[in-house]
């Protein structure tokens, strides 16, 4: 038995696809499939974030300076 964990998007249409490598060929096998929503924790960020940080810039307009000439530098190869 092989257990295979991958991460998928679900399209605007619902339906999930799925393209699974798997290292036998000409047989046949069985396949379960365990759907489980991925949860802005699991993807790596902080309870209300989003909430705290769109549209979160309150301050002065910020602007970006001029960034002067472009550094020539030597060829290396």
């Amino acid at each position: 038995m092989q257990s295979i964990n991958i991460r998928s998007h679900v399209g605007a249409d619902g339906i999930l696809h799925l393209d699974i490598p798997v290292e036998m060929v000409n047989t046949e096998i069985e396949v379960t499939v365990t759907i489980q929503e991925v949860s802005p924790q699991k993807r790596g960020w902080m309870p209300g974030f989003f909430e705290e940080v769109i549209g979160g810039w309150v301050g002065e307009p910020l602007e970006r300076p001029d960034q002067g000439e472009y550094e020539t530098r030597e060829q290396i190869f």
